[in-house]
């Protein structure tokens, strides 16, 4: 790697910044938050894709696992959104 180049780590969630009225009535949120898709990221299913056994398939919502993406609620404590 070159030095000076930065690289930024690759996540699923991304953040924002809303625009904030001086006349709105209610406290803002400064900081909102939305998450993406693997599949956005995969371009394409090359074949011989890794599989999950079925019925780790069904708890995990899909049959391969470089698409499985939890689900971390931002609204928990200690979460942005």
């Amino acid at each position: 790697m070159k030095a000076g180049v930065i690289v930024k780590e690759f996540t699923q969630r991304k953040y924002y910044h809303p625009y904030v009225s001086p006349f709105d009535p209610c406290p803002p949120i400064r900081v909102k938050s939305y998450d993406t898709p693997p599949q956005l990221y995969l371009g394409f299913q090359p074949p011989g894709l890794p599989q999950y056994q079925p019925k780790q398939a069904l708890y995990s919502g899909t049959l391969w696992p470089a698409l499985f993406s939890p689900y971390d609620n931002p609204y928990e404590r200690g979460g942005q959104s």
